[in-house]
């Protein structure tokens, strides 16, 4: 799936232009290209300060968010990649806290596509480029960074020693990427994940991780062991859980009491507690609890079970909470539909889903929590058509946009209403809504 990008800056779009005619060769997989612009480029990911690398297949961007919260809580400068972003471009790209501006982008987008040439690289190769070599030269006290897709072959795999790696929840996501048959590799699926995301682990880092099914734990355990990685997963070397109004942590270094994510779901908790577990895995950057529980309180992250504010769009339904969320696999399914089972509220949902991405593994968990599903295309993508959802929840109706669909709802006086299925949808859902993430 090529990825899109568009900005109001006339010199960013100009190099964004460049960006979309990037394809990536097909067939070609590996870090060959990543390390020869970044060497054009002189290796500006060696000159990085002290990296957090987080991969997973849900949750990697909510536990960046909070290790990104903690750290600033503590006073340190934090430079971060995300991905995809939701509006702007600029959200790939965290300079010691703040969006990247739009000069320097244009600037150093244009210093890495002349860099490279006549190399193929893909669009998402020179974003890590570009944002490795902005990390070289604004001082910062920490980087988090996060894996875009897998982990073994990810252009961001390309670091020597971060400070700590993480793995957040898995599941599966990107199979004909993750999934591909390759000799000496897991067979069975969920472990197979497991061994492309543990593809960041590197000598002598801590790797820190959530609780898995024992066959993927064992998976784990091989790696580690056979590369000298120290591996701490959660349920034997660190565990949390969490209550209505306190999130309890304990490892090897002693117990916390801290507060509940204010993001909302019973999962963002899971993801706070790993950030906490990598970060008391490394002794380079001092934090205290207070900066913890703060860090925690303060953190934000757009679109995940987001309450959308007032705007253009939640005008259309007036009186109505309108929630937004990006998720588009099973695991983003269950969390959604346990959030939804926590708080009984039963939304119509609009659903929007990219090619690629299976329609039951959302909607399978999801089935029995809303009142009914009305189908819109995504924006700019290859979409699956209204027939693709056929059979899993009876009172179906589609919308030619976002818009539209909420003018057919406000008639049925809706309760709730739940935005889903892509976070390329969410994006153009907050830009029509005017809610720019910063």
């Amino acid at each position: 799936m090529r990825d899109f990008a568009v900005s109001d800056a006339p010199a960013v779009q100009a190099q964004l232009d460049r960006l979309a005619a990037l394809s990536l060769p097909s067939g070609r997989i590996g870090l060959d290209a990543i390390r020869e612009l970044l060497s054009r480029l002189g290796d500006p990911h060696l000159r990085i300060p002290p990296a957090f690398h987080v991969a997973g297949t849900n949750g990697k961007g909510s536990t960046c968010a909070y290790l990104r919260a903690i750290l600033e809580a503590q006073g340190y400068k934090v430079h971060a990649i995300t991905s995809p972003h939701l509006v702007r471009y600029n959200e790939r790209i965290r300079l010691a806290g703040n969006l990247i501006g739009d000069d320097e982008l244009a600037s150093l987008l244009a210093e890495v596509l002349d860099a490279a040439g006549e190399l193929a690289i893909s669009f998402f190769e020179a974003t890590i480029a570009a944002s490795f070599l902005a990390f070289a030269r604004h001082p910062a006290d920490a980087c988090v960074i996060e894996v875009g897709l897998g982990g073994r072959f990810d252009a961001t795999n390309v670091l020597p020693a971060p400070l700590v790696c993480g793995i957040a929840s898995l599941g599966i996501d990107h199979e004909r990427f993750l999934l591909a048959p390759e000799d000496g590799t897991p067979v069975e699926p969920l472990s197979r994940i497991a061994f492309e995301k543990a593809g960041i682990r590197r000598p002598n880092v801590p790797l820190v991780t959530q609780d898995y099914p024992s066959d993927v734990i064992a998976v784990l355990q091989s790696l580690a062991a056979s590369d000298h990685v120290p591996l701490f997963w959660r349920g034997q070397c660190w565990n949390a859980r969490a209550t209505s109004d306190a999130l309890w942590f304990e490892d090897g270094d002693g117990s916390l009491t801290l507060p509940v994510p204010q993001i909302p779901g019973a999962h963002q908790a899971d993801n706070a507690a790993l950030a906490v577990a990598m970060l008391r895995r490394q002794d380079v950057l001092r934090l205290d609890p207070e900066a913890i529980a703060a860090g925690i309180r303060g953190a934000r992250w757009p679109a995940r079970m987001q309450r959308l504010g007032e705007g253009p769009l939640t005008q259309l339904v007036p009186g109505t909470p309108v929630w937004l969320d990006g998720g588009h696999n099973r695991d983003a399914g269950s969390a959604l539909a346990r959030f939804l089972g926590e708080r009984e509220i039963a939304p119509h949902l609009i659903l929007g889903m990219i090619a690629g991405k299976d329609p039951a593994a959302l909607l399978e968990p999801l089935q029995r929590h809303v009142e009914s599903v009305t189908l819109v295309p995504v924006p700019g993508h290859e979409c699956h058509p209204p027939e693709a959802f056929a059979g899993w929840v009876t009172d179906t109706s589609s919308a030619p946009d976002i818009a539209t669909a909420l003018r057919q709802l406000e008639a049925r006086n809706p309760r709730a209403v739940l935005i889903a299925g892509s976070l390329y949808l969410a994006g153009a859902v907050l830009r029509e809504n005017g809610e720019l993430p910063d």
